[in-house]
Formats: C-alpha cells, sequence, structure tokens
C-alpha cells in the first residue's frame, strides 16, 4: 500500500492552502445532536457482536475507481478545520473518500452532552481541474480525520495524529517526519489462510475546553471476528502520548489476536546493504524491535529484510513494554534530503495492566521497495478469546526520537549493528556498538562477552573503544557452514556477572 506517499502528498498540499478571502464562511457542518455516553458505545459494540457481520454499504463505484494521480487532486481545504478560528486548542480535518477507502466512516463531535455527526460536504475539499467529475450522492462520507495542534507555540496549527484506513493511525513528537503506523487490533497475522484487517467505522471528537492539553476521541471498531471501542486521550508535544482503553468482543473465538500492533518499514541497512544497489547507507523506518520483558531483560532485536516471510516469537509472562525503535538519527545514516528517515519516530508500548502470557511477535516480509510497510510487531496472548467473550485492556502509547524509558540503571544500548564478509576471515564478520557510559570499565578485559548460536561456529570476539562513539565495540566472526539460518545472543555483562549492556538478538539467514 502507498500510504506513506499518499500522507506525505495530502500534508503538503493542507500546508499549501492560501489565507481566508473576506466573506468567505468555511466550516465542517454539523447535524442535530443526539445524547452521547461512552457506556452506550461500549454496548453498542457488544451488541454488534451479537449478530453476524456485515460490510458498510460502499461509496459510488467512480470514487473508488480514482487512480491514485487522480485522488491526490482533492484535498481538505484546512480553512473549513474544525474549530478554526476559536480559541480551542485542537484542528480537526477530514480526508475525502475514494481510492484505497471504499466505505467511509462515520464521525462525531461531542459536546455538552451530545454527539453532532460531521455531514458530508464537497465544499470543504479543494481540487485542482485535473480532479475528475464523479457522483455525489448520500452514500458518500469522509475517510479519517487528522488532529492539528499549535506545536510550536508560533499560533498556527499543524498536525500531529492521522487516523484513517481499515485501523491504522500514525502520530509524531512535535517537529518529527510521519512514519510508522500503530493499529487498533491485528488479526491472523501471517496466517496461510490470510490476515483479518478490523475497520474503525465511527469516530467520536470530545471538544475540548481552552488551554486543554490533549484532545479526546473514541472509535468504534468492526470486523468478522469481533466488534470492539477504543478510547485514545491524545496528548502532543516533544514525545506524542495516546493513552488507550478498549473494551473488545469476539463473534468467534480467536485464537490468533495481536495487541498493540505496530507496522513499520525496513529495506535495508549494513547487515544487508549488498543486495540493494542505492545511493544511501539505508533505507528504514524502523530498525529495531525493543522489549523489556516481565523478568526485567532488555533486549534489542536488530530488524531484517529477509528473502523469505519470517515469524519470531519471544515468550514472556506480564511484559513491562515493547516499541519499535529508530536508533539511527543522524542525517549521514540515510543521506536523504526527502524521506527524512532520521526524523521518524520509534513508537513505544507500555501495557495498562498485566498482560499474563503471551509473547511479542515479529513479523518480517520480504520488500524490494520503500514504499511497502514490511514489518510488524504486536503482543499475542497465549490463551484465544472465546467466541462472545469480553477482553478489556489498556495501554500507553508514546511517539518520538527515543520513547522508550531510558533511566540510569538501563543497560547500555545498542547503537548499530553490522555485519559482512572480510578480507581476512573466514565467513562473517559481525560488530555490534554499544553506547558509552561511565559503568563500562577502561580495562575492556574486566567485561565478559557472552556470545551464543544454536548454528555454524561463532569466535570468542574482540572487545575494543570505538573512537566516535566512545562506548565498546564487539566484533565476532560467524562461519555458517552448510547452514541456512542461525539465533544469535549476545550481552556485555560486568565482572560480578551482572548485565551491562542489553539482549542482542538476531535470526541471520542465507540469502543465495
Amino acid at each position: 500500500m502507498l500510504r506513506r506517499e499518499f500522507l506525505a502528498s495530502m500534508a503538503a498540499l493542507a500546508a499549501a492552502t492560501p489565507a481566508l478571502a473576506e466573506g468567505d464562511e468555511p466550516g465542517l457542518q454539523v447535524g442535530v445532536g443526539t445524547p452521547f455516553d461512552r457506556d452506550a458505545l461500549v454496548e453498542r459494540a457488544r451488541q454488534m457482536a451479537a449478530k453476524p457481520y456485515e460490510l458498510r454499504q460502499m461509496i459510488p463505484q467512480d470514487w473508488v475507481d480514482l487512480s491514485y494521480d487522480q485522488y491526490r487532486k482533492i484535498w481538505f481545504d484546512s480553512r473549513n478545520g474544525l474549530w478554526e478560528g476559536t480559541g480551542l486548542p485542537q484542528r480537526v480535518d477530514v480526508f475525502p473518500p475514494g481510492l484505497y477507502f471504499p466505505r467511509p466512516v462515520d464521525i462525531s463531535v461531542v459536546s455538552g452532552g451530545k454527539e453532532f455527526p460531521l455531514m458530508f460536504d464537497m465544499d470543504v475539499f479543494d481540487t485542482t481541474d485535473k480532479f475528475p467529475d464523479v457522483t455525489i450522492d448520500d452514500t458518500l462520507g469522509y475517510a479519517g480525520l487528522r488532529l492539528r495542534a499549535d506545536l510550536n507555540g508560533t499560533g498556527a496549527h499543524t498536525e500531529y495524529a492521522v487516523f484513517q484506513g481499515a485501523s491504522y493511525f500514525r502520530g509524531i513528537g512535535t517537529g518529527q517526519t510521519y512514519g510508522l503506523s500503530a493499529r487498533g487490533l491485528a488479526l491472523k497475522t501471517g496466517d496461510p489462510d490470510g490476515e483479518e484487517f478490523p475497520e474503525f467505522i465511527a469516530f467520536w471528537v470530545e471538544k475540548p475546553s481552552k488551554g486543554a492539553p490533549d484532545v479526546t476521541l473514541h472509535a468504534l471498531m468492526d470486523s468478522p471476528s469481533c466488534s470492539g471501542l477504543y478510547t485514545f486521550v491524545l496528548r502532543h508535544g516533544e514525545t506524542l502520548t495516546m493513552d488507550v482503553n478498549a473494551s473488545l468482543f469476539a463473534r468467534e473465538t480467536m485464537r490468533h489476536v495481536g495487541i498493540a500492533p505496530l507496522t513499520s518499514m525496513f529495506l535495508f541497512d549494513q547487515m544487508n546493504r549488498d543486495r540493494f544497489s542505492d545511493f544511501r547507507p539505508a533505507v528504514h523506518d524502523s530498525d529495531g524491535l525493543l522489549i523489556h520483558n516481565g523478568a526485567g531483560e532488555i533486549i534489542w532485536r536488530p530488524l531484517a529484510n529477509p528473502t523469505t516471510l519470517q515469524i519470531s516469537a519471544f515468550g514472556d509472562n506480564g511484559p513491562k513494554g515493547f516499541g519499535l525503535m529508530q536508533r539511527a538519527r543522524k542525517f549521514s545514516d540515510f543521506n536523504d534530503l526527502e524521506a527524512h528517515y532520521h526524523n521518524r519516530p520509534g513508537l513505544w508500548v507500555t501495557p495498562g495492566e498485566d498482560w499474563g502470557r503471551g509473547s511479542v511477535a515479529l513479523v518480517e516480509i520480504p520488500a524490494d521497495k520503500e514504499i511497502y510497510d514490511n514489518i510488524v510487531a504486536y503482543w499475542r496472548p497465549s490463551q484465544p478469546i472465546e467466541a462472545g467473550q469480553q477482553h478489556d485492556m489498556s495501554y500507553r502509547l508514546d511517539w518520538g526520537a527515543d520513547p522508550a524509558p531510558n533511566t540510569a540503571d538501563m543497560p547500555l544500548r545498542v547503537l548499530n549493528t553490522a555485519m559482512g564478509g572480510s578480507a581476512f576471515h573466514e565467513g562473517l564478520l559481525c560488530v555490534i556498538d554499544f553506547e558509552a557510559s561511565d559503568r563500562v570499565p577502561d580495562d575492556l578485559g574486566k567485561v565478559m562477552k557472552l556470545i551464543r548460536s544454536n548454528a555454524g561456529e561463532v569466535s570468542e570476539g574482540v572487545l575494543q573503544r570505538n573512537p566516535e562513539t566512545g562506548g565498546p565495540r564487539l566484533a565476532f566472526r560467524f562461519d555458517p557452514g552448510e547452514e541456512r539460518y542461525a539465533e544469535f545472543r549476545v550481552q556485555l555483562r560486568a565482572e560480578d556477572g551482572a548485565p551491562l549492556s542489553e539482549v542482542w538478538l538476531y535470526r541471520w539467514t542465507a540469502t543465495t
């Protein structure tokens, strides 16, 4: 899906909107208000799950048949944003239907204990003369919404979150560039019979009070397997936070459930650079999966773009958190003046309660272009959600440059990983750079090196200080022999055996 290119182009068009002419009366229009009650929305989701799943009505076919270039010729005029021209701290924009979004979503505004539906209005959009004539009827509706706020204190409201397409949504910290996505729920990801994509079919945006630091958004979800109600409380800033509370209702027994799913893109870096002819040294939205498991271990798993589908499961009990990170933060890491991969957010998930037994799942899908999201990570409970069962959960999402917990007692982070051939050694050379810390002794000979592999042969390893980072660099040789894959586990430890670094895990696979 070209979601990455689409969002970037739509954001650029919105930013180019001119000032209002005198006498214009813009604005999203609302319908008649009815009483609002979140508990009633939860009950609505429960009742939906008790009935057979029904597909929603589609928009006219000529909207669905729009080409990608045609769809880019229509965009929301931000002068029509909800609460534009008021003293309220938020703005809400909407997206046009069509192309990838054949079924509209209902959007309502909550104010004074009532909900007011946003009415579809072509006049809130702007188009070029290349946009074709399309059918306008009562099946039309909006495809999603965008949130804007005064992020820099300049009076200009810029976007920081988008909810559009299935149950996908994106966020950024102030000044960042959109990258990875989150979803409400993942079902059957990587299963042979195909994945199921639940959809947010309706949104309710609560009108914030003046000066409020956050905004509340409710989303009704539906799919063949379940329905559910999600409530998001969003607070923009250098790190965007989203507190999520959700209730799921199973139509049928769900055996492969992905809680707090994250979706990203990883094409290549120094681990597989030789497979791509590209002027850039790396191309990715995220470079690693970080896990803080229930036993207190901090695990760093560099991402891979394998030649065949790879699914990994990291068993756990009561996880403290996990996320997809972007640790490469220098422009020179990517050398890309357009994509700004060095400015993409990481995303950290913190459970709001004990999630019990299960595993953090990582799905790595082969990709040959950066337009494809090929990385998925989520929490998979060990027990299925039985048909008719209600499953309540809560968690927090932090979007930012380094959103994972990083206190003084945290182990040394992995900064970079590289692997490849060497003219002076048989097999492959693996190099892992760790960050600098005063906990690293001057005499690196006092640091224990734990290097394990379930296949092939690995050397004892050499630990040296990297003059650029100031931190330790571990290098070891790996000879796979006839093996087609190998699992690695590496960690630095202090003299007393206490963990000094994160646990570095990696799955190597042969490419020929």
